[in-house]
């Protein structure tokens, strides 16, 4: 099983960027993804997901309204549209499959079997 994130970069404030996390080994029909990040020095956080069926996406306060998180069953890969970039999103990103999540455990680190290696993104002017 592996999880290929990819996407990010360096983008100046208010731009946009959007990451792409490729499922082998694993249907992700059949799991929970997510995307969480983690800035030097801080904890892991929970970004944005998306239920099994795709029907039910989840994001923190910090990204509402400003990222999409949404799934292509034929590609078998996770996407995370990231719009009006600010300072503070600057981090690792990573992707997360999770067979057994549910909804209102969704934002926890835990839940997630799989996990992508870390895409850095950079917001700076």
């Amino acid at each position: 099983v592996q999880l290929q994130a990819f996407g990010g970069g360096l983008v100046q404030p208010g731009g946009s960027l959007r990451l792409s996390c490729v499922a082998s080994g694993l249907t992700l029909d059949y799991y929970s993804a997510g995307w969480f990040r983690q800035a030097p020095g801080k904890e892991r956080e929970f970004v944005a997901a998306l239920s099994r069926s795709g029907s039910y996406p989840s994001y923190s306060a910090s990204v509402k309204g400003r990222f999409t998180i949404s799934r292509d069953y034929v590609q078998n890969t996770v996407y995370l549209q990231m719009n009006s970039l600010k300072l503070e999103d600057s981090a690792d990103y990573y992707c997360a499959a999770g067979r057994s999540v549910i909804s209102t455990s969704i934002a926890r680190s835990d839940m997630y079997a799989y996990w992508g290696q870390g895409t850095q993104v950079t917001v700076s002017s």
